[in-house]
């Protein structure tokens, strides 16, 4: 199996509530193990926050996230961008339009000057994704 890259986000509170909307976009099996579960709270109070949670599309997209303990320090959105590349064009559109919902887009999706449909949001989630829509197959694909 080869090594992938899969991105972590880090929330306070709603990883449950952005896993969610996430899954309502990519599809999926969206699996969730608390705080609790594992003994892992310090803190009483935390003890339904998320410790691990991971999503699997059925295309292959996998990415995992966490509530973030009170006790450490959190900046949303804060150093990272997720970025989804390919050629199918239906799938990433409907990803785009999904994403789009309460997101704050500052590069609509368009044609970009090295050919392939590229577009940037940050989401409802402070989340920063790139969407790069590759040309024909033929053609390489740039990386984001």
């Amino acid at each position: 199996m080869p090594s992938i890259l899969t991105p972590y986000l880090g929330f306070r509170d709603n990883t449950k509530e952005a896993m969610e909307f996430y899954q309502s976009v990519f599809g999926g099996e969206l699996t969730m193990s608390r705080y609790a579960d594992f003994g892992m709270n310090e803190d009483p109070s935390e003890a339904d926050k998320i410790m691990h949670a991971q999503l699997v599309s059925p295309g292959g997209l996998i990415f995992m996230a966490a509530d973030t303990p009170n006790s450490m320090p959190f900046t949303p959105g804060d150093a990272f961008s997720v970025s989804l590349s390919g050629r199918d064009v239906d799938e990433l559109t409907g990803f785009w339009n999904g994403l789009c919902e309460g997101a704050n887009v500052f590069l609509p999706l368009a044609k970009a000057p090295w050919g392939d449909s590229f577009g940037q949001l940050i989401d409802r989630f402070g989340v920063r994704w790139m969407v790069n829509i590759g040309g024909s197959p033929d053609e390489p694909t740039p990386q984001s």
